[in-house]
């Protein structure tokens, strides 16, 4: 898969609200954090506890991919999220960097 494809594979699990197969993508010490700012859930394990909680909030929680770039040992997705589907969307870019295949860090840019 080409880092873009694994990009997009990680979104269709979070629409899945598969925690497991979405951090299965990633290395051991990923984090995800705001863009250039704080870690906001540290560590794979740490990863997966944040989704499992955000998915038992949010049940209905998806993101749609409006378009994606890859370039070197990023991928870049623009993303409209919404919580539920009654909920008010937002659209978000979201940064992957890569270490080989599998995705180190993930940051997000509203």
């Amino acid at each position: 898969m080409t880092k873009l494809e694994i990009a997009e594979a990680m979104i269709a699990h979070y629409n899945a609200q598969d925690a497991d197969a979405y951090v299965a993508l990633m290395t051991d010490d990923a984090a995800e954090a705001g863009y250039r700012g704080d870690v906001v859930r540290d560590g794979k394990e740490g990863v997966r506890a944040g989704l499992k909680a955000m998915f038992a909030e949010f049940p209905q929680n998806r993101a749609e991919i409006l378009s994606g770039y890859a370039l070197g040992n990023f991928a870049v997705l623009h993303e409209k999220v919404a919580r539920s589907p009654e909920a008010e969307p937002f659209e978000v870019m979201t940064i992957y960097s890569f270490e080989g295949d599998k995705v180190s860090r993930v940051e997000f840019v509203r």
